[in-house]
């Protein structure tokens, strides 16, 4: 794909990136290597000094891999992309290559459990602070930026509670303080959301939910400019946090599907959410392609779809929301999501279980809320499911 002109999204998602080997083999190979082998003395040390591009050893170079990476910044728009073994690693590598102790992050509240452990619990113990913003208004973010701020995070739409951020008003916060706006990208990937295109300086991803879409492989990555990410790929040269081949392959044959998944994903669970307001034991839903989201209007400009995660608020706390899980006999009771099953968890007692009572709540995330990732079955069967659980 040498071409001049630039091919469409759906193009890129299963054609980009391919180099074939003396094989010629149509689908992209898979490597399953620990290391490569030089002609000859000299042609080792210029690999290993970078003088000489080529593959080294697999922790950092693998041609596998290296698809992966190329296809997936082409998708989001980006100059270079690194894969690493998780989304959460993703986002440890991005802060331990940008960052250094004494340095300060601002960052919504509303973000996933773990990203909220390493920032609040694990990241202070190397002299990183963070600073958590309540809210989506941009101004709010201005106002947490001191000198030592390096980068601005969030998480658009947010997880559990689909908040959306206005991120070229935030990437003009950043440029004007100049710091680096890091957008986590994993409820909308790059088939319903750009964040370069907004003005975002690095993308993050779990490639273990929507990228793959089948609930299969972990995978991570980190997508922006290469003045960025070679300081990412340093890090993973030495720590280590590295993609596998087999699930670099795997994801790959996830991203040909991306585009038509997620827009199937997204109209069912736009069905489900209608349906959910009208249910007398919902209290609330939280889904952005609804006109009662706070955040819709804002959603429509800046997103393709209001996306496939849908949460809502049961009255009757956590026994009524245990209820409505527990009498699920289709949908997966599992904390993954972007997956073509459908899932549902209980953020308070998995995914944001291991953070603060007060953390908790000054998220939003009450004890009657629930979180489905809405996948590919019947939408019909899927409202069947729950209202089991909603009518016990």
């Amino acid at each position: 794909m040498s071409e001049s002109f630039e091919y469409e999204f759906d193009t890129l998602a299963v054609r980009a990136g391919i180099e074939r080997s003396q094989f010629n083999e149509h689908s992209e190979a898979l490597y399953l290597t620990s290391s490569f082998v030089f002609a000859n003395a000299a042609q080792a040390a210029a690999r290993f000094s970078g003088a000489e591009p080529g593959n080294v050893y697999a922790r950092f170079t693998n041609p596998t891999v290296t698809v992966m990476q190329e296809r997936l910044a082409a998708l989001e728009g980006a100059e270079a992309c690194i894969a690493t073994a998780s989304g959460m690693a993703a986002i440890m590598s991005t802060v331990m290559a940008l960052m250094q102790g004494g340095e300060h992050i601002v960052a919504s509240q509303s973000i996933f459990g773990a990203t909220q452990q390493l920032f609040g619990n694990i990241l202070p113990k190397f002299g990183v602070t963070t600073t958590f913003v309540a809210g989506t208004d941009p101004p709010a973010f201005r106002a947490a930026v001191q000198p030592r701020t390096k980068l601005l995070f969030i998480e658009s739409p947010s997880n559990p509670l689909t908040e959306v951020y206005d991120i070229a008003a935030l990437a003009t916060i950043a440029h004007d303080a100049g710091v680096l706006l890091v957008v986590d990208n994993c409820f909308c990937s790059p088939a319903q959301q750009r964040p370069i295109e907004l003005g975002a300086d690095l993308v993050i991803h779990s490639a273990t939910k929507y990228l793959d879409g089948q609930g299969r492989v972990l995978g991570g990555a980190v997508c922006g400019r290469k003045l960025h990410t070679e300081e990412v790929f340093k890090y993973l040269r030495t720590a280590g946090p590295t993609l596998s081949p087999f699930n670099a392959w795997v994801i790959l044959k996830g991203l040909e599907t991306l585009r038509i998944r997620t827009q199937a994903q997204a109209a069912n669970a736009l069905e489900l959410a209608r349906w959910l307001e009208a249910q007398p034991q919902v209290m609330r839903v939280f889904y952005p392609g609804l006109p009662s989201h706070p955040q819709h209007e804002l959603a429509m400009r800046q997103q393709a779809s209001g996306g496939a995660i849908v949460s809502f608020e049961v009255s009757g706390g956590r026994e009524a929301a245990w209820r409505v899980v527990d009498n699920c006999r289709m949908v997966s009771i599992t904390a993954n999501l972007g997956d073509t099953k459908t899932t549902i968890t209980h953020p308070a007692s998995t995914t944001h279980g291991r953070i603060s009572a007060e953390a908790r709540q000054a998220s939003g995330i009450g004890e009657g809320l629930l979180r489905v990732a809405v996948g590919l079955e019947s939408v019909t069967d899927i409202e069947r499911d729950l209202a089991r659980g909603l009518v016990a």
